[in-house]
């Protein structure tokens, strides 16, 4: 019961750990737009954004991410032979990549606190899809687990993302014509 429990409390920490993510580039979003405007709009909006931001990433996406992992781990000791299955060592995988992700936004976020600007509002949208591709990519192995479809569900996931990346291209044309 215990594992149950434990199991419970990861994907929790995991739902609210991806909201963080999705919201955090998506405010990154509104501060870089917000930078390029005039005063005095341009302080008012980039102070706005600037305590929603750390507030979202320090009280929600940080403990989320966190405790995530501690949990994981701990579910791991509980249930170690997972270790020796494909999928999960996959999964793993795209958790290190979640990691990873998670730490450049630690970086563009340090940089927006202190009005360093270094990527586009565009780059940002189309970086928002990261986060979108590895959930889906660690929900179809998790829930598949067979060998066969989790390698069509990773194949899935790089069309899902060329798809992805099409439609932004679509939406950033649309965008400069209107």
């Amino acid at each position: 019961m215990e594992y149950y429990y434990i199991k419970s409390l990861h994907l929790i920490f995991v739902i609210t750990w991806f909201a963080g993510l999705f919201y955090i580039v998506r405010l990154f979003v509104y501060q870089i737009e917000a930078f390029h405007k005039p005063s005095p709009e341009k302080e008012i909006l980039g102070k706005q954004f600037k305590i929603m931001a750390k507030r979202l990433w320090y009280i929600i996406t940080w403990p989320s991410m966190l405790l995530s992992i501690f949990f994981a781990v701990w579910l791991l000791s509980i249930r170690t032979f997972y270790l020796t299955d494909a999928w999960m060592q996959v999964k793993l995988g795209f958790v290190v990549l979640l990691i990873i992700y998670h730490v450049k936004c630690h970086l563009i976020f340090k940089n927006l606190q202190k009005d360093v600007v270094k990527y586009s509002s565009n780059f940002m949208r189309l970086f928002n899809e990261g986060a979108t591709i590895m959930l889906f990519a660690i929900v179809f192995l998790v829930i598949l687990k067979n060998a066969v479809d989790w390698i069509y569900g990773t194949l899935g996931i790089v069309v899902f993302a060329l798809l992805l990346m099409f439609g932004f291209k679509f939406y950033k044309r649309l965008r400069e014509k209107g």
